[in-house]
């Protein structure tokens, strides 16, 4: 059916005029980014195929954000230009909680790291390691990317955590990496690469305040997690 078709109420760009985004399903909001079909199918057929790509294990749709241009150009009715827009748009709901001007971010607990980060290494399908240097106000100086692993691990040192501070004079960071799997529970060998961290810090004359650990939609922080006792190092 095309979408001229449809009862103007039911039309995914009238429905979201008169009722609000949050009333249409995943597909009427992929039919409005895919904007137009084709002479055999509507965008909203279009974009119904997309959805019914994912892996039957997957109950979200993070599988679009790892799809590739050549992935959406494989798909009937997308061609070059709709597969940039649909990567356009995954990569700015990755973006979505980055601030977007130059006002200073204080960071004052693990939440305020996880609302920064976590919209952009929830989808990650490999760990990334990355510092947030921080002045003595704990306001943010930069966030580096210091590592990168496959979909469990990653090969890092302290001296790679700390030569950015020592780098630029910075007094203090905070780690911060993502559990692909989605769990944010610390391993055993994340306390042990934090405790050995921050002995190297303190020698440095560098204070690491903490290494938070994101999943997909929560996070862990280890030095919280030493304190109260979830975490006992073997």
């Amino acid at each position: 059916m095309k979408m001229k078709q449809l009862p103007i109420s039911e039309r995914p760009y009238e429905k979201l005029e008169m009722y609000g985004a949050h009333t249409l399903s995943n597909a009427e909001l992929l039919a409005i980014i895919i904007k137009s079909g084709t002479k055999e199918e509507s965008s909203l057929a279009i974009a119904q195929r997309v959805l019914s790509m994912h892996n039957k294990k997957e109950h979200t749709l993070r599988f679009i954000q790892d799809m590739s241009i050549e992935d959406f150009k494989k798909i009937k009715g997308i061609g070059r230009v709709k597969a940039i827009q649909m990567k356009a748009v995954c990569e700015f709901a990755k973006r979505i909680s980055k601030p977007i001007s130059d006002c200073p971010i204080r960071i004052n607990s693990p939440k305020d790291i996880a609302n920064l980060l976590m919209n952009e290494l929830k989808y990650e399908k490999r760990e990334i390691v990355k510092v947030v240097v921080l002045n003595t106000k704990n306001i943010v100086l930069k966030i580096v990317d210091i590592c990168f692993g496959a979909t469990n691990s990653v090969m890092l040192t302290p001296k790679d955590a700390l030569i950015e501070a020592i780098k630029i004079g910075a007094p203090k960071i905070i780690l911060v990496h993502n559990h692909p799997s989605g769990d944010a529970t610390p391993s055993q060998s994340d306390i042990d690469f934090t405790l050995n961290l921050k002995k190297a810090a303190d020698i440095m004359g560098v204070e690491l305040l903490d290494h938070i650990i994101l999943g997909d939609e929560t996070f862990e922080s280890i030095f919280y997690d030493l304190k109260v006792g979830k975490v006992i190092k073997k």
